[in-house]
């Protein structure tokens, strides 16, 4: 065998034990991509605590656990439903967009509420804010852990 081809055949080699290790990097940090979606999708965003429900619905001092994307009103298809003679069937929707909650109301009768303050549009949230639907009061919390 002369040199060309014994250099032929260690190029071809070396090319073919490169790929397998870029195939092997490329699986080990999908498999860590994927075990950090399991372990995160579990976890809650945020949760609502009700401060005052007059109505008794949702009752006073629950936690309702927050998704990416919660709807509130009266109507049954809302994530969150608030029996209240005063909150609209469509009343509000809050999002997680980035690392920050935001509160939109959908044109609601009587407003929505943030730190007792009418908001118009949509509004940014911090943990610790107050909403007020009607006559339900919800505060903004953490997920505790």
């Amino acid at each position: 065998m002369d040199a060309f081809t014994l250099t032929l055949w260690i190029v071809r080699i070396a090319f073919v034990i490169l790929l397998y290790l870029f195939f092997a990097a490329l699986l080990r940090v999908l498999w860590r991509d994927l075990r950090a979606t399991v372990t995160t999708s579990g976890r809650s965003l945020g949760r609502l605590v009700v401060v005052a429900s007059p109505e008794g619905r949702p009752p006073a001092g629950s936690s309702i656990p927050l998704d990416a994307i919660t709807s509130l009103g009266r109507d049954v298809n809302n994530s969150i439903t608030v029996e209240d003679s005063f909150v609209s069937a469509e009343h509000a929707v809050l999002t997680f967009r980035g690392r920050a909650w935001y509160l939109e109301d959908r044109g609601s009768t009587n407003g929505t509420y943030v730190n007792g303050q009418r908001m118009t549009g949509v509004a940014p949230l911090g943990y610790g804010d107050e909403l007020q639907l009607g006559q339900v009061r919800l505060r903004l919390e953490r997920v505790p852990g």
